[in-house]
């Protein structure tokens, strides 16, 4: 009974959308379960590709989230790293400040007015900032717990050859935090790629991301309500999300199991 129902709640929304995608004008101005008369999904998807400016729009999704993936990752696990280790009272205050970003959003306007006074208002870097602060609890939360399951001898093993902190946490740590990391991964990617709240605020009308994109063209021009070209446009934004999940789906379990439950 509880798989049938996972099922209906998942597999009817999906439904909706395929069904939209492959339907004409028409058919699609008031969406629903029936099927379309003929497919028309691919047309509609060469119909976004070609008119609804999607590749610039995805380029710049993966220029604001490729950078901000990867300052989040390496400097959330090198702070995971140093809480993992040490104790105090002092760190567990800090630990507990740096993962209640989690359940804390920040203030949009206050980003806003900070980014205005440093110069980095409308900008890609400063659209990266803003992602690596807000995202930077969860990779402190995922990996500070695996690391403390990781064995000291190693990093005594790198010292006593002569490496450095930087070496032993290049060299022995960052490598063993592969599944954990894996999952910080996807779950910040999706967070990033599907934001459109903070990119209308912080690069809105300056950059376009796919969110944004679809965001301003789905209310005018191309889209007015054309209901198969929105939907067929967010199943070509979901798609390479749903490959890396599909690809890394064990590490991502892994990742979760090892690192926030432990």
């Amino acid at each position: 009974m509880a798989l049938l129902l996972v099922v209906v709640l998942l597999g009817v929304p999906f439904w909706l959308v395929i069904s939209t995608a492959g339907k004409t004008q028409a058919e699609a101005f008031n969406p629903n379960l029936q099927a379309p008369a003929t497919w028309h999904i691919l047309d509609n998807f060469a119909t976004v590709l070609d008119q609804g400016r999607m590749v610039p729009a995805f380029l710049g999704s993966l220029l604001i989230m490729v950078p901000a993936v990867l300052a989040v990752l390496v400097l959330g696990s090198m702070a995971s790293w140093i809480l993992g280790r040490r104790k105090s009272r002092t760190l567990a205050f800090v630990y507990g400040l740096a993962i209640s970003g989690i359940v804390l959003p920040p203030a949009v306007v206050t980003i806003v007015l900070l980014l205005r006074q440093i110069g980095l208002a409308g900008t890609a870097l400063g659209m990266i900032g803003v992602y690596a602060g807000m995202y930077m609890s969860t990779v402190i939360f995922f990996v500070t717990g695996f690391v403390r399951t990781i064995p000291v001898e190693l990093e005594e093993a790198a010292r006593m050859d002569g490496a450095g902190p930087v070496r032993v946490f290049f060299r022995v740590i960052l490598p063993l935090l592969g599944p954990t990391l894996s999952t910080a991964t996807i779950l910040i990617c999706l967070y990033i790629w599907n934001d459109v709240f903070y990119a209308l605020f912080v690069v809105g009308g300056r950059l376009d991301t796919l969110p944004l994109n679809l965001y301003q063209v789905a209310s005018s021009g191309l889209y007015l309500q054309n209901w198969n070209l929105i939907f067929a446009y967010i199943i070509l934004m979901s798609l390479p999300l749903l490959i890396t999940f599909t690809v890394m789906q064990r590490k991502i379990i892994s990742g979760i199991t090892s690192g926030a439950v432990k």
